[in-house]
């Protein structure tokens, strides 16, 4: 059963989770979004090979740290191809927030239902084109890495390159309200809350 860990990383605090299976000593790292030595750190600790990097989507802070961990590790990255003109604009965005420019990684296609160290995706648009999450089950129950999609009382922006709260709305109602309502949220930003705990009380997007 995979094992579990999430920790902020970067200027603007992006929970990185790190996925791995301990018996076959291999797994996964999604949304390495910055302070690369940290989770180069974290992975070593918990002693697996990580066999991709997964991103929930491509804001610089979710990417920060994918280069130079892509380097190290030797290990592919994936990205939905809807976020392909974040990660062509990484300049841009890091001057638009203030923050100095990131080396450009090399992304392969992340599509709905690729499976990951056991956790499938989801293709769920809105808070940017390409946003996906990652679902499965974990030691302790299920799993969702929800991304900048939905928080704890809240749900992504969707001012930013490529928006639309519409498609936030339907893709949080569609593709996470359907899951298990027992199942830990783990978001881009911020404490973990559950499927059920959102699809009753979220004030942005509450189930039908």
């Amino acid at each position: 059963m995979l094992k579990l860990e999430s920790f902020p990383v970067g200027p603007l605090g992006c929970n990185c989770s790190l996925l791995w299976d301990a018996g076959k000593g291999t797994g996964i790292v999604v949304d390495p979004g910055g302070d690369g030595a940290k989770i180069f750190a974290r992975v070593a600790k918990a002693g697996f090979k990580v066999e991709a990097l997964l991103h929930t989507h491509a804001h610089f802070d979710h990417v920060g740290a994918t280069k130079e961990l892509q380097d190290l590790w030797q290990c592919p990255a994936y990205l939905h191809p809807g976020d392909d003109f974040l990660i062509e604009n990484l300049e841009m965005q890091t001057a638009g927030f203030g923050f100095d420019a990131l080396p450009k990684p090399e992304m392969r296609e992340l599509h709905a239902q690729d499976i990951f160290a056991g956790m499938a995706t989801l293709h769920t648009p809105g808070h940017t084109p390409g946003s996906c999450c990652f679902h499965g089950e974990f030691e302790e129950g299920k799993l969702v890495l929800a991304g900048d999609t939905l928080f704890r009382g809240g749900v992504g922006r969707t001012d930013l390159w490529g928006g639309d709260f519409d498609q936030l709305e339907q893709s949080i109602q569609a593709q996470l309200y359907t899951l298990d309502g027992a199942a830990l949220v783990i978001p881009g930003h911020g404490p973990a809350t559950t499927i059920g705990t959102e699809a009753t009380n979220n004030p942005f997007v509450q189930r039908r």
